[in-house]
């Protein structure tokens, strides 16, 4: 089979950026990236963008989609999916395969299978009638729709609020199925011990606190992004932001963020293993393998008639 792309998915802590910088770099090649945060400027440690594993060899993995907006804009999928599809394009015209690397399930899978998604405008009126409702009742909510949204990052009551609208609206409307052509890809997924995962996560998390992830969040406040719209993006800017206004100690902060990072890492598999259930092919490879085996096994893969 001929693939027109590379896939690398797997949970936060597996290695799959590693990797995928590695694997694109022996196929002199670049990456587009599948992450919902990690467009934002200045928003490196909380996203974990890791910019130096795109460095292998002493060359520079070329890169896409990391660091394309401003903090405190509210990107969506639907500009994702044409944003990827830009550049996509610009690398199949080099004559290289692209590989999209990421964690955020709905971007990923919107465009391998290129649904046609809408730009979904505010509804005030329904904001306004779910505004008293907590994250737990929103979420039941949003259980009852179809599906359409990303649950990996639904962790705040304003994510749960936007995607019960996004849903809404697609109740009243009938997009065709496809804007864009599905792709032949070829899914790697990194299959990381869940122990070994969650080491992993305890571990990073405190490297990041050492590296000065709270004076990110709060130069970003600083400089006037409101708190509100920090905690929008949910994980490491809920939390942070809500110890540096003064809502939660250090202690509540901390076991908090702690303890949703591997809940998010949870929601992840999930929707990776429901994606396998939707008819994609998910060839899974041992995190612990040795990057040049990944890549080795990953090769013949591409080779497949």
């Amino acid at each position: 089979m001929n693939y027109e792309l590379i896939t690398i998915i797997g949970p936060t802590a597996s290695g799959k950026t590693p990797f995928a910088a590695a694997l694109a770099h022996d196929l002199q090649t670049e990456i587009i990236s599948g992450d919902s945060r990690q467009i934002y400027r200045r928003m490196d440690l909380g996203t974990g963008k890791d910019l130096a594993d795109y460095t292998v060899d002493g060359e520079t993995v070329p890169y896409h989609l990391i660091d394309i907006c401003e903090p405190g804009y509210k990107y969506n999928v639907y500009e994702y999916q044409h944003d990827f599809f830009t550049a996509f394009e610009s690398v199949k015209a080099k004559n290289k395969i692209p590989v999209l690397c990421g964690g955020t399930g709905l971007y990923i899978e919107s465009v391998l299978k290129g649904y046609k998604l809408l730009a979904v405008p505010e509804n005030k009126e329904l904001r306004d009638r779910l505004a008293d409702k907590s994250l737990e009742e929103l979420t039941a909510i949003l259980s009852t729709y179809k599906q359409l949204h990303n649950t990996t990052d639904v962790d705040t009551a304003k994510r749960a609020i936007r995607a019960i609208e996004i849903e809404e609206y697609y109740q009243h409307q009938s997009p065709d199925i496809n804007e864009f052509e599905p792709l032949k890809s070829l899914i790697i997924g990194i299959d990381i011990d869940r122990e070994l995962r969650r080491e992993k996560i305890s571990r990073r998390l405190r490297t990041r606190f050492e590296e000065g992830m709270l004076d990110e969040v709060q130069g970003l406040l600083n400089e006037g992004i409101s708190p509100e719209d920090l905690i929008y993006y949910g994980l490491e800017y809920k939390f942070m932001t809500q110890y540096l206004t003064g809502e939660i100690s250090y202690q509540q902060m901390y076991e908090g963020l702690e303890i949703a990072i591997h809940q998010f890492a949870k929601r992840q598999m999930t929707w990776f293993r429901g994606m396998e259930r939707r008819g994609f092919k998910i060839h899974w490879l041992d995190a612990q393998m040795p990057t040049d085996e990944k890549i080795k096994e990953t090769k013949q893969l591409l080779d497949l008639k």
